[in-house]
């Protein structure tokens, strides 16, 4: 089925343009009356060939966007506060951004129907977050501004999957290629291989890193940007994302592919990422051009939304449970010759954020797993336990004078410290204190407004009532040196700042004004990589060289170190066996990663021994054949 599309209009006279957008296929059509009622031969379609169509009204029978806006706003109900209306007359889609888009939306899709009978247009609906967030207007302004070449692009990658698929066909060999986050933590990527496709999963850096070491490995045989199919992005932490701009600084004009808030997130923390790295007087990797063009080239698919990504490889997102639109990502070769799950990183457990990581999937053959704390020491205890521990030494921190710091991961664990705070503090459990967000904490906490639907049934409900916890008056916001200032100089109190290992940012900064004061703690409360300067305190530093007004001084560590392991984003010991012994169907091969040496062993030998599957610990470079 080379050529699809004239397939499809062969059949369908009525159409007058068949367009790809990825592996979906839109329709023109200039019949009004089909555009109306045409949906019945449309399904037809998609039962034949088994994939996505959309039909929509050719550009030549849209009428005026005035009069389109004025209908819009006579026919959606004024409570659910549209904030903007966009038209990509490309595409023959109006976007309508709402405070309130279950209302734009309407019971069973009703009002986006009318609006689509009424209008010729094609309504898509986005939520206005509550927090301003200058990312996701300029991300959004990024994509309005070039629909015309997104939609070029997108029709090319469909040429480009179509050229060679082939629904009976069949693979010989799949290979997988550690480039980085073998037997380590930091700098994922990996190269999946087919005879037809190069993949690449994800596109970190080691934070902690330094040298060569810092990155994956690209001077190898088999990696060609050139010829490299697409970029699959699990979550938008820097071990996972770090280096995505740079593929396209280097000349990559392929699709990567990842979930809406995780487009949001990657543009944020890349920016975050170029900010440090001017602080730190160092050359940044890429700029916000390189950036712009990683967003030009996202193509965005939610949870369980099946999509072909190459002639011989689909994709399906799935809830991790580890940050917002962190994803498991499982990939079908070769017509289902092979399934593959490529984990990421994951949480096999309710936490107040997030829901945990699915563990039931249509077919598996091989896994590749993280092991973060898959060590048998790395036994995590109970979250209420480690909650009333942290909010513990909150209190014995705040009554003898002191101030309290945790070094955050921007995206997940800090907001769920804030969640644990809030309740803490609405509970009474924790003394009404002044709780200061620093660094790109708020900025991560506005893209959390956009995408509700993505977080616990806890959090989603809160913000439908309109309380939403990340506008809490708990929290202030820190925005300025000179506020920063104030809260050093200023009496009891807890900072959230990033970022989570102290290898940059605000969190750094107020450990230099807090460290040397026995009545001030820092608790630890996310993973701390090898030779980061979190893992160093942890482990028993007593004093640093740090530059304080612009000379290097000797820093002391006075302060009370505190380490609280229940409350990570990863998986312990005991989530990932259970993961494992619930997964549904049950793999043949086990690979292990992203976790440090020792720790991925242990964690092999005992998935080994509970499901007697072939099981193995990839080294940097190495390649595994799947098949």
């Amino acid at each position: 089925m080379a050529d699809i599309l004239k397939h499809i209009t062969n059949k369908l006279n009525d159409v007058t343009e068949a367009n790809f957008e990825g592996a979906n296929i839109v329709l023109y059509t200039d019949n009004e009356k089909f555009f109306k009622e045409g949906e019945p031969r449309i399904k037809e379609i998609v039962d034949e060939l088994k994939k996505r169509i959309e039909l929509r009204a050719d550009q030549k029978i849209l009428p005026d966007q005035e009069k389109t806006k004025a209908e819009i706003e006579k026919i959606v109900p004024q409570e659910a506060e549209i904030t903007n209306i966009i038209f990509d007359f490309h595409r023959s889609i109006v976007i309508i951004e709402a405070k309130k888009p279950g209302m734009v939306i309407g019971k069973q899709g009703s009002i986006l129907d009318k609006i689509k009978k009424t209008t010729l247009w094609t309504p898509h609906v986005q939520r206005s977050p509550a927090i301003k967030s200058k990312i996701t207007e300029s991300i959004r302004e990024v994509l309005y501004a070039n629909n015309n070449y997104r939609r070029k692009f997108l029709n090319e990658i469909g040429e480009k999957i179509y050229k060679e698929w082939n629904p009976e066909k069949v693979e010989e060999w799949i290979r997988l290629t550690f480039l980085g986050s073998a037997r380590e933590v930091g700098r994922s990527c990996l190269l999946l291989q087919t005879p037809n496709s190069k993949v690449l999963l994800d596109c970190g850096i080691n934070v902690a890193g330094h040298g060569k070491d810092k990155f994956p490995y690209f001077d190898i045989p088999e990696f060609n940007i050139k010829d490299l199919d697409a970029v699959i992005l699990s979550h938008a932490h820097l071990d996972h994302v770090g280096l995505l701009p740079y593929l396209y600084k280097m000349g990559f004009k392929g699709p990567t592919y990842m979930t809406p808030p995780t487009m949001d997130l990657a543009a944020l923390i890349s920016l975050d990422f170029i900010g440090v790295a001017y602080k730190q007087a160092a050359v940044p990797l890429f700029n916000s051009k390189d950036i712009k063009e990683m967003v030009k080239h996202t193509i965005c698919l939610n949870f369980n939304e099946v999509t072909d990504i190459a002639p011989d490889i689909r994709i399906t997102f799935y809830n991790s449970g580890h940050a917002l639109g962190s994803a498991m990502v499982h990939f079908n070769i070769g017509n289902g010759l092979h399934n593959f799950l490529y984990s990421a990183d994951y949480k096999y457990a309710r936490t107040r954020l997030l829901d945990p990581a699915v563990a039931s999937f249509p077919r598996i053959e091989s896994v590749l797993t993280e092991a973060t704390y898959g060590a048998k020491t790395d036994i995590l205890p109970p979250r209420i336990e480690s909650e009333e521990k942290m909010i513990e030494i909150i209190n014995r921190t705040i009554e003898r004078g002191g101030k309290v710091l945790i070094p955050e991961l921007g995206l997940g664990r800090a907001q769920e410290t804030m969640l644990i705070v809030e309740d803490a503090i609405k509970s009474g459990k924790l003394k009404k204190i002044p709780v200061y967000i620093d660094g790109m904490i708020w900025d991560i906490n506005a893209i959390h407004t956009v995408y509700p639907d993505f977080l616990s049934s806890y959090v989603r409900t809160a913000v439908f009532q309109d309380k939403n916890p990340f506008v809490s008056e708990t929290f202030s916001r820190v925005g300025s040196p000179q506020e920063r200032r104030n809260v050093v100089e200023g009496g009891p109190c807890m900072v959230l700042a990033t970022s989570g290992m102290l290898v940059g940012g605000a969190s750094v900064e107020y450990l230099k004004e807090f460290a040397g004061n026995p009545k001030n703690s820092i608790i630890f409360v996310c993973y701390q990589g090898v030779g980061s300067l979190g893992r160093q305190i942890q482990e028993g530093l007593t004093e640093t060289k740090m530059i304080v007004d612009g000379h290097e001084e000797n820093v002391k560590i006075n302060l009370e170190v505190n380490t609280i392991a229940g409350l990570s984003a990863h998986a312990g010991r005991n989530e990932i066996m259970s993961f494992f012994n619930n997964m549904r169907p049950k793999p043949k091969k086990i690979m292990i990663n992203h976790g440090e040496v020792s720790k991925c062993l242990d964690l092999a030998s005992a998935l080994y021994k509970v499901n007697r599957v072939e099981t193995n610990v990839p080294r940097i470079l190495e390649t595994v054949r799947l098949r």
